[in-house]
């Protein structure tokens, strides 16, 4: 059985505390269950990669109610603001391929594959690219970590292994203003490479989407999230 935290909308900083915390909790009681968690943000934030250069623009970000923060996880900044977040952690020994970063990647990922297409989305792992590492927007790359709906990315994710134990989160768009990531971003960005779920279908629900995706984890590794 694992943990489970269902949808909260929080700041950015008490986010990435938070999945922090749960890894933490995690190798200090030695646990064997998987924790699940879904949450969104308020106000909208950029959350950085654990190495990335930080080359934001904070007048800009200030002006707009815009957090910045640091995520615990590598990759290429984000903007959080219409997106479902989730987060798991689990040993590596819960995974069959826990040893391997890629298949680790998508051992977990295959959980969200399911999941969305209990709401109808068939979403799969992109075509090999080549990335551009001139990029500082995460969504601009195409990894073996990420997700697509019909060759356009819908689902970016990003991991940490510490003592044993792997913490993976990502976004799920729901939403996206092109307009505000070109000004955030201020480098060259091809939204025909994105969509999200608005694009897909508009009638979807925020707590039909975290159900399905819940459910996406429990078909995935057998076990319920309570």
């Amino acid at each position: 059985m694992g943990k489970f935290f269902d949808y909260k909308t929080n700041c950015g900083s008490f986010n990435m505390s938070f999945d922090e915390k749960i890894l933490k909790d995690s190798i200090n009681e030695l646990s064997n269950e998987p924790v699940l968690r879904f949450y969104g943000w308020s106000p909208a934030c950029i959350s950085l990669g654990r190495n990335q250069k930080d080359s934001i623009d904070y007048d800009f970000c200030k002006k707009n109610n815009i957090d910045v923060v640091r995520r615990a996880t590598g990759g290429r900044a984000l903007f959080h603001d219409k997106e479902l977040t989730y987060s798991f952690v689990c040993p590596v020994s819960f995974l069959d391929c826990g040893e391997s970063v890629i298949l680790s990647y998508k051992e977990i990922s295959q959980a969200l594959i399911i999941g969305m297409s209990e709401i109808g989305i068939k979403i799969d792992f992109p075509e090999e690219k080549k990335v551009k590492t001139n990029l500082n927007y995460c969504m601009s790359l195409s990894t073996g970590a990420d997700l697509s709906y019909k060759g356009k990315k819908i689902i970016g994710s990003a991991q940490v292994r510490k003592n044993g134990y792997i913490l993976q989160h990502g976004s799920v768009l729901i939403d996206l203003d092109m307009n505000i990531i070109k000004k955030l971003f201020h480098e060259p960005f091809n939204a025909s490479e994105i969509t999200f779920i608005k694009n897909i279908d508009n009638s979807i629900k925020l707590k039909d989407l975290v159900y399905c995706l819940k459910t996406g984890f429990e078909n995935k590794f057998n076990q319920r999230f309570i």
